[in-house]
């Protein structure tokens, strides 16, 4: 393999993935090369699905390999660009509902399913906003494309082959340790595998996994950051029967609260209707947790779980506010023997650890078979724990029931893209030759804005190699 590109993309998860496409769309004779972490998106097998216990894979394949934690989440494309990054703050917002547009009739080409939620249900929408209004929370409106968890997998299988016939060269399990700067200028990267690859531009596509690795790359060589938002909360439970309106109208809800006491921000994010609680395994073994649902009904469940997410901004001299999630994490993984907790929410509101026993008894099931009974009074602050409580009620009058003793509480679920690069509309940081993109850079916070970013660069790109 010679050793020389035109652009090196670092990590193939949705914006790499992307940027990639459009590059040798509008110039196949491009030299492409994308360096991943983890393997092809064949080899991404998770031991747990069939053994319900982990094994700890290093990497781990559900949050890396091509396709990036996008390969086994539930799927989700958010197709307003009000959700899901900063991209119109970077872009205005005409050019980013136009580069979703884009990304979204890709997956389209790939396979996606073309049923969209929350486009067609004016008088039942009307009716959750009502609720919302009277509940002090915001519906954010966005439509949704549901590709699900095992046909997300398939489309990215697809786009992988496509990019293979393309001729982007893909190099699997093997990390960058080192971008190599020279006169100020980004020139190439060096492997752990010894390698050194040069290239006229540089992107780091990380996700979420490689934030902190970005952030360490960003203190190396001078890159400009500023402290991000990290977002620190819980994957709630509930029977689908409580969720049921809000599912079948709008799939995923986007509600947003400032709760009167501390009038900090807690969101909804990742809804599966009729799915599963599921543990993703970072750096050193943290687990986290989130949720996915499948398309085929031989793999419903009879639950919906969801994430509330307190969003926490740090003002100076803090500013790593990636560790200060981590931290919350190892907290409840220190109690937990390395797995997941789980509270009922009556003993979440009495302040008392749930029990082996009581859960036993109650009458909604843990999709999640090994999470641990405990207390998250034990691992968040208190104000996150009110911050937590206070939107629990509010939904209940949106959605009523869902402030039922017997719903669930995961912990603890935490978004690591706090590593926030200041880069320029053309995603070029303070280092010329290398962009940052995606998650792990702070810019974008899901599958279609990063996808979307992906395209962006990519058009940025071709114009200066032009």
């Amino acid at each position: 393999m010679n050793n020389k590109y035109d652009v090196i993309i670092i990590g193939a998860g949705p914006g790499g993935i992307f940027c990639a496409y459009e590059l040798k769309e509008k110039r196949p004779d491009l030299k492409v090369l994308i360096i991943e972490k983890g393997r092809s998106i064949e080899k991404r097998q998770c031991p747990k699905r069939v053994t319900k216990q982990c094994v700890g894979c290093k990497p781990c394949s559900i949050t890396t390999g091509f396709a990036g934690a996008g390969a086994f989440s539930d799927g989700k494309l958010s197709l307003s660009p009000d959700v899901g990054g900063t991209l119109p703050d970077i872009l205005g917002y005409d050019e980013a509902s136009a580069l979703i547009k884009e990304s979204d009739d890709i997956y389209l080409k790939f396979g996606a399913d073309t049923n969209v939620y929350g486009v067609d249900k004016e008088k039942e929408i009307r009716e959750i906003r009502r609720k919302a209004i009277n509940a002090n929370l915001k519906l954010v409106e966005c439509p949704i494309r549901h590709l699900g968890t095992e046909e997300g997998y398939k489309i990215y299988s697809k786009l992988q082959q496509h990019l293979m016939d393309e001729g982007v060269d893909l190099i699997f399990n093997t990390m960058v340790d080192e971008i190599i700067v020279e006169d100020g200028v980004a020139t190439g990267v060096k492997t752990d595998k010894g390698e050194v690859y040069t290239a006229t531009e540089i992107v780091s596509a990380v996700g979420r996994e490689g934030a902190d690795w970005f952030r360490s790359k960003c203190e190396e060589i001078g890159i400009e950051t500023k402290p991000g938002t990290v977002d620190i909360g819980v994957r709630v439970e509930a029977r689908d029967e409580v969720m049921q309106f809000l599912n079948e109208n709008l799939y995923e809800a986007k509600l947003i609260y400032h709760t009167k006491t501390f009038d900090d921000k807690v969101r909804t994010f990742c809804t599966n209707p009729s799915g599963e609680v599921a543990t993703e395994y970072y750096e050193n073994g943290l687990a986290v947790v989130n949720g996915h649902a499948y398309k085929g009904k031989e793999f419903k469940t009879h639950n919906t779980n969801f994430a509330l997410l307190v969003s926490k901004n740090f003002t100076k001299p803090f500013k790593t506010p990636i560790e200060y999630g981590k931290k919350i994490a190892e907290l409840s993984n220190m109690l937990c023997g390395g797995k997941i907790l789980v509270q009922t929410y009556g003993d979440f509101k009495r302040g008392r650890r749930t029990t082996e026993e009581r859960l036993c008894r109650n009458n909604l099931i843990p999709t999640l078979k090994d999470a641990v009974p405990g207390d998250l009074s034990l691992v968040f602050p208190h104000r996150i724990m009110v911050d937590l409580d206070e939107m629990i009620q509010a939904l209940d009058k949106v959605t009523p029931g869902l402030a039922s003793d017997e719903t669930l509480l995961y912990g603890v679920e935490v978004k690591f893209y706090s590593n926030k690069v200041i880069v320029n509309k053309d995603f070029e940081t303070s280092i010329k030759g290398l962009r940052a993109i995606g998650d792990g850079a702070g810019i974008t916070r899901g599958l279609q804005q990063a996808s979307a970013n992906g395209i962006s660069v990519a058009r940025s790109i071709l114009k200066s190699l032009s």
